[in-house]
């Protein structure tokens, strides 16, 4: 199944606490992009909308990267992994655009 951006972003905001299912790569990157590019957008605008527009996304954020983790069958636990400088944030990234493991314990 195929998802575009609006769609993308129509499920980030609707499961912002959904700690549980899964997110697709697509959906996940498609939100990556969203936030990167409006933050910046905004930040150019005035400082503190690019803040407000961060802490407005900071719990969808956690449940879309913890979904992502579900989704290669890992615990979400497995994002603090960018608590670990430079090394973290790497091993981060390869975990979060490997593709989905089919079936497994946080569902289909």
């Amino acid at each position: 199944m195929e998802i575009t951006l609006t769609e993308a972003i129509k499920l980030f905001y609707q499961k912002y606490t959904d700690f549980s299912s899964r997110a697709t790569r697509a959906e996940y990157w498609y939100v990556f992009l969203y936030i990167f590019v409006v933050s910046g957008i905004l930040s150019w605008i005035n400082e503190y909308l690019g803040y407000v527009f961060g802490i407005i996304n900071f719990v969808p954020n956690i449940a879309i990267a913890i979904r992502r983790m579900h989704d290669i069958g890992k615990s979400g636990w497995w994002i603090l992994i960018n608590l670990i400088p430079l090394i973290g944030w790497i091993w981060y990234i390869i975990l979060a655009i490997k593709p989905s493991d089919g079936p497994n314990q946080y569902g289909a």
